[in-house]
């Protein structure tokens, strides 16, 4: 029996289109992890959503002169045409504005409020005397107490990841107009971190298989010291607190956010028609969660998460966090604001998904920050898609075609080289399986064609083009080995390059998708029939690097 994997991918903020950041930090690596599980045939559950309750939100329906709701549905419409069009596959892409959200969090509010977990306390709270209203976390902005950066918001500060409640900035204004707010007292509740931290830093220092800048910011943050933090602000838009008297506060979006990878499950299993099935992947013997996300992330689901879920009880902790660095475009910072930034829906609809996907694979961030070029597309693109890969399909394939009544050749006694590459393909299809599971994605790929590579050297080296006039035997088997190994990447780049390898899927002669054949190596059988390839990927002109780098800003 397979295992049983559930998979929650970070909720983006419905105030803008997704870029390049968003699909390298979380969504790309949880798609290639989701993909290699259910080829293995394991019991995959993978489930996120649009974050409609952020004051993101709210910022932008007040630049637009729009409601909350309709900027969020407008964006949330976009997150699901850059899933299909980018070949990120879901088992349900919600949003945090449905029914059973609402109802799921405020369970988890009250469950905790009955246990002691959430209690009420008056707070000091910043206020606008000229937009005349509370300023809740990304209505402020200052200077960060930790970094000294002075773009710190009132929630969280980016340059160094810290959390941060907004009584703590240095030098605060309104994001709005500017002005420096005047503090005023407010009821608010508050989550108590504190009453975690030994079990929570007993369980992290378990977690030896976490990446190590996922485990050494976690620990460093518990060893610093939690702090209570507010779950309520004052505002309109969100959910709202399920307890009369708190009719103009909602929940705190970070406290509610995170509760969705469990109502999104809830919602999953009631659209199945079994109500329970979310079950197994939460309470289940032996089931793995994991979450991936960006490192402004981790302290949300490697400390705040797991609190809530040990205060509520009886529901699976984190199994792993491979959280990845930052993506920077062409050296330097993303920055939505400027429109230093590469959209989705943007590069989709001049280039293919596969060069994209492959690109941010074997650049992936998992251990430092990477960067974006066009100039770096291009060249992997046209010197490793097209001329290493996409070169050693099509001309094997194509051979064989056209000198073997369009079948795949037979083979014969296999020499010394023909071999040394099957066993090699056989130890890389092995390697690779290790690297994904372990969510070593970059190695794992980087792997893949590195086999691509030594299998040119071995067709060149065979020649099947020369020998078929002298021995057309040999020539086939070099062939028949060459396809071999040719249906073995296909396999093992699937979680990668959907779309080509289902391509190359039919090329063989295989029929049905690529995930039904499952994780083994399937050698064509002699004499099957074979398609007549198409070439796998486009070559892309040079100049185009330049013609899109001018884009930026």
């Amino acid at each position: 029996m397979g295992e049983r994997i559930f998979i929650g991918v970070a909720w983006p903020y419905a105030n803008g289109p997704l870029h390049l950041g968003h699909i390298a930090g979380a969504y790309l690596p949880a798609d290639i992890f989701v993909r290699y599980h259910r080829i293995k045939g394991n019991e995959v559950l993978m489930v996120s959503g649009s974050d409609m309750h952020g004051t993101p939100i709210t910022l932008r329906a007040e630049e637009e002169g729009k409601k909350p709701s309709e900027v969020a549905n407008r964006y949330h419409q976009q997150f699901l045409e850059s899933w299909q069009k980018l070949g990120i596959i879901f088992d349900l892409f919600t949003n945090t504005e449905t029914v059973n959200h609402r109802a799921v969090s405020q369970d988890i509010f009250l469950t905790l409020l009955n246990k002691g977990y959430i209690y009420k306390a008056t707070m000091s709270q910043p206020f606008c005397p000229k937009c005349r209203r509370f300023l809740p976390d990304r209505y402020l902005e200052g200077t960060c107490p930790y970094c000294q950066s002075p773009s710190a918001r009132g929630d969280q500060c980016d340059m160094c990841g810290k959390p941060l409640n907004t009584v703590e900035l240095i030098k605060p204004h309104c994001r709005t107009c500017g002005t420096p707010p005047q503090f005023k007292d407010s009821e608010h509740f508050f989550l108590k971190l504190t009453a975690f931290t030994d079990r929570l830093l007993s369980w992290v220092k378990q977690q030896t298989h976490w990446r190590p800048n996922v485990l050494n910011f976690t620990l460093s943050f518990l060893k610093e010291g939690l702090k209570d933090r507010a779950i309520t602000r004052d505002i309109e838009w969100g959910i709202s607190v399920p307890l009369p008297g708190y009719e103009g506060k909602r929940l705190y979006v970070w406290f509610e956010a995170v509760i969705g990878y469990l109502s999104a499950s809830r919602e999953w299993a009631k659209s199945s028609g079994d109500e329970t099935k979310w079950r197994p992947f939460w309470q289940g013997d032996g089931v793995k969660s994991y979450y991936f996300i960006g490192k402004d992330n981790i302290p949300f689901h490697t400390i705040i998460w797991p609190a809530m879920l040990m205060g509520y009880g009886d529901l699976k902790l984190p199994y792993d966090v491979p959280a990845n660095e930052f993506l920077t475009i062409e050296g330097k910072k993303l920055s939505t604001s400027r429109n230093w930034a590469v959209w989705v829906l943007d590069y989709l609809e001049r280039y293919d998904p596969d060069a994209l996907r492959y690109l941010l694979s074997i650049n992936m961030s998992e251990t430092s920050d990477t960067d974006f070029s066009w100039r770096e597309l291009i060249r992997r693109n046209n010197d490793e898609l097209v001329a290493t890969y996409g070169n050693l399909v099509h001309r094997a394939l194509t051979f064989a075609y056209r000198n073997f009544d369009g079948c795949v050749p037979p083979a014969g006694a296999l020499d010394t080289q023909s071999r040394a590459l099957l066993g090699q393909a056989e130890a890389i299809f092995k390697t690779v399986d290790e690297l994904l599971y372990g969510c070593h994605f970059r190695e794992a790929i980087r792997s893949a064609l590195s086999l691509a590579q030594e299998t040119n050297r071995y067709l060149d080296a065979q020649s099947p083009w020369k020998v078929i006039k002298t021995d057309r035997p040999k020539a086939a088997t070099a062939l028949y080995v060459v396809i071999g190994v040719v249906s073995q990447l296909k396999t093992m780049l699937y979680p990668f390059l959907p779309f080509s390898s289902q391509k190359l899927h039919e090329y063989l002669g295989f029929t049905g998708p690529v995930e039904d054949f499952g994780w083994e190596s399937h050698l064509p059988v002699p004499g099957q029939k074979l398609v007549l390839p198409q070439p796998l990927f486009t070559k892309l002109e040079e100049t185009l690097a330049e013609i899109e780098t001018s884009r930026l800003g």
